[in-house]
């Protein structure tokens, strides 16, 4: 008897480890395309650019009409991230990021703010508005948690949450399941965003929203606080009858990295380029906000039905393309067995979606927090949170650069600014080399630098080009 193939011992781990039956197809699915060499690679010479969309900021929709689709919308956030990459173990979700707007100084976490904006847009506008989650096995309890304080924000007959599923990290050298004995939940990886679809079928959470009077669903990562309930985007999709719409801004130098929406020439057809699928010749092109003016902020926007109709023909196997993610099985050490992680994009989906279509919206609707970088900006006064719980920009938001040797993670980033954020709006730019503590009432200005072995920036500090 020959021993079981990469894909069987695969397959027979999830199955054990209770992983839905769409996503152990869906992985299988992959894994194919993967041996077969695929890369998922889209070449600039095959796509046209996308340009020709809609302006929020420019739509016209009364304020009935407006009403009368965020009343038919749910809000669904992606919540299974980790903030590995920050050095956290818990859902970043749950990460303090401002001071409550009431002024009692209470810190809200990312949870908290985006409950807040809920329940302000539930107030304003009478809508139900559910709030759903999509949790990793990894993220489930503590937002459960976490959302017992909020004893109003679930919506009679649905879930506050459902699973997003989970796969095997392949060993790059035979594609078989890898095996690490120090941790074996570093032996699975969640399979990008794409599992959005598998995991919506194997939840019935669509149909249960359908069945609860809902049309429309918006989605987008927790980590992004600009993504907040918008009645006039809600109108205009409902107008426009497509199944599915992105939303869209337009490029700033900071926008060096994210996917982006191309027209594929072969059929016409919008199709999603991730920055893991462009050919190393073709990143000048990619980034060049002169052929490609728009990159995409992972907001997306489904008819409820058009999505239960396509989950239910192809049982939840949606033909993404593949995403090959090579890492180390311990991504906090580089000696550790290489490995591939198999992925998609949920915004690939553009190609699946007869009639999909994208908008282009103001750059408040993208706040993601992927680094400390992005947090120290968020902390700062270049924002400020609004009784309705809306991030309110005071001023451009800064090119911050810390020195990943002291600020990547989480807790060294906390110590250094434990006085506080510096103050942000009058700075252009924040360069940090160095172990630099700083004191309380420091301010940035101009293009802000910091250099050398580090030390302390006193209280009430001014730093300009030149350090303090």
């Amino acid at each position: 008897m020959t021993d079981p193939t990469g894909l069987e011992q695969a397959r027979t781990k999830m199955t054990q480890a209770g992983v839905a039956p769409a996503a152990i197809e869906t992985f299988t699915r992959f894994y194919h395309l993967l041996e077969s060499g695929e890369t998922g690679l889209i070449r600039e010479t095959d796509i046209d650019p996308l340009v020709d969309i809609p302006n929020r900021a420019e739509l016209t929709i009364s304020d009935d009409d407006a009403a009368a689709a965020l009343a038919q919308t749910a809000m669904l956030k992606l919540n299974g991230g980790l903030g590995t990459s920050m050095g956290m173990d818990q859902a970043k979700s749950l990460l303090p990021v401002r001071e409550a707007p009431d002024g009692a100084g209470e810190l809200l976490t990312f949870l908290d703010i985006i409950v807040g904006q809920v329940r302000a847009a539930r107030q304003a506008t009478g809508a139900r508005l559910p709030l759903l989650f999509m949790n990793s096995f990894r993220t489930r309890e503590d937002t459960l948690a976490a959302l017992e304080r909020h004893t109003d924000i679930a919506v009679d007959g649905l879930p506050v949450d459902f699973l997003q599923n989970r796969e095997p990290k392949l060993l790059a050298s035979d594609l078989t399941p890898v095996t690490w004995e120090k941790d074996p939940d570093l032996e699975w990886c969640p399979p990008g965003h794409g599992d959005l679809y598998p995991a919506l079928h194997a939840s019935g959470v669509v149909v249960a929203l359908l069945e609860a009077g809902f049309r429309y669903m918006c989605v987008s990562n927790s980590d992004n606080l600009g993504a907040t309930p918008d009645a006039t985007i809600a109108g205009w999709f409902a107008a426009s009858g497509a199944p599915y719409a992105a939303e869209l801004c337009r490029k700033t130098p900071a926008d060096v990295k994210g996917g982006q929406l191309v027209v594929r020439k072969a059929d016409g057809r919008i199709v999603q380029r991730e920055t893991a699928q462009t050919h190393p010749d073709d990143v000048a092109a990619s980034l060049d906000a002169t052929r490609h003016p728009f990159f995409h902020t992972n907001n997306l926007w489904f008819d409820l039905q058009a999505l239960a109709d396509e989950l239910e023909r192809t049982g939840g196997v949606l033909e993404l393309p593949l995403i090959r993610n090579d890492k180390t099985v311990d991504p906090s050490d580089a000696s550790s067995p290489e490995v591939v992680q198999i992925e998609s994009a949920m915004g690939a989906a553009v190609a699946v979606f007869e009639g999909a279509t994208a908008i282009e919206v103001e750059r408040s609707r993208f706040l993601p927090v992927k680094t400390t970088n992005d947090l120290l900006v968020l902390r700062s006064d270049v924002y400020t949170l609004t009784e309705d719980y809306l991030l309110e920009a005071q001023a451009p938001a800064p090119l911050v650069d810390l020195d990943k040797a002291h600020y990547k993670l989480i807790d060294g980033f906390t110590r250094r600014f434990a006085a506080g954020a510096p103050s942000l709006r009058d700075a252009d730019s924040m360069t940090v080399r160095g172990d630099w503590t700083f004191g309380s009432d420091v301010r940035a200005e101009g293009k802000a630098s910091l250099a050398g072995e580090g030390g302390t920036v006193p209280d009430g500090a001014v730093v300009g080009a030149e350090g303090f």
